[in-house]
């Protein structure tokens, strides 16, 4: 059995992707807030920055965790097209929660609903990525470990979501963001603990990426990404605050009439 290391690096690469996760969370969260403010157009854009940015945080989360994974007696290689689908599948199904939770009228099925998908989605993100790691040897998982991380990734959906409907302070969203980070994390190292490796011993060349020539590269696009984006949001006018600015307007109109 090869020994597997899940911080090969240190903390470097938890505290990253907690962070990552943590500041996923929190724009999801900001984004969702302005778009059940919003009409239209607008409440359909804020969604797709919410789920986008909520998509974007768990994948990095994943993948900056993963630059810390090694295994003793083989090198590792990821499968890129397999690697992307990971993101896309990360993408669109915590698209399709955040999107019932934004347009249901029944919002507490609603809620149970799209905690079960995302959750779901979110944990075939996980073992999709898994799937796309290359070395030589048997990958071989936990069972019960499995299922425990899987229902921890439904159990943070769902939050997340209700978090998303209920929250409203600035400092609500900062408590929930830090809890929904620590339990995407834990979702994450729960699947690894879950994992075991049999090495076979062989110089052949794995086929795939090394981690720093794809999976690195990638986050840190994808964690500019939500850097940038947080800082739209900060400075995008809310919608109590374009009211106040239009109703500002119109006093100003009547004044000078």
């Amino acid at each position: 059995m090869g020994h597997l290391d899940h911080a090969a690096l240190g903390w470097l690469t938890p505290v990253l992707s907690y962070v990552m996760a943590c500041i996923g969370a929190a724009l999801g969260l900001r984004c969702t807030m302005r778009a059940l403010g919003a009409t239209g157009r607008s409440r359909r854009n804020w969604l797709i920055t919410a789920a986008s940015a909520l998509g974007t945080g768990i994948w990095t989360m994943h993948f900056v965790a993963m630059l810390g994974f090694s295994v003793s007696g083989t090198d590792i290689r990821y499968d890129v097209p397999l690697t992307i689908v990971s993101l896309l599948v990360a993408m669109i199904v915590v698209c399709a929660g955040v999107f019932a939770v934004g347009y249901s009228r029944d919002r507490g099925r609603a809620l149970l609903l799209g905690g079960l998908t995302t959750g779901l989605g979110v944990a075939s993100m996980h073992y999709l990525g898994m799937a796309a790691v290359r070395l030589h040897g048997q990958v071989r998982y936990d069972p019960m470990l499995v299922g425990l991380s899987v229902l921890i990734a439904v159990v943070a959906a769902t939050a997340a979501l209700w978090a998303a409907l209920n929250i409203k302070s600035p400092v609500a969203v900062t408590i929930a963001s830090l809890i929904m980070g620590a339990a995407v994390s834990s979702m994450h190292y729960t699947g690894m603990f879950a994992v075991s490796v049999r090495v076979t011993p062989s110089a052949a060349a794995l086929s795939g990426a090394t981690a720093m020539q794809f999976i690195f590269p990638l986050a840190v696009g994808l964690g500019s990404y939500l850097f940038l984006t947080s800082a739209f949001v900060a400075l995008s006018p809310s919608t109590g605050e374009r009211e106040a600015s239009a109703s500002a307007q119109r006093a100003v109109e009547r004044a000078a009439h």
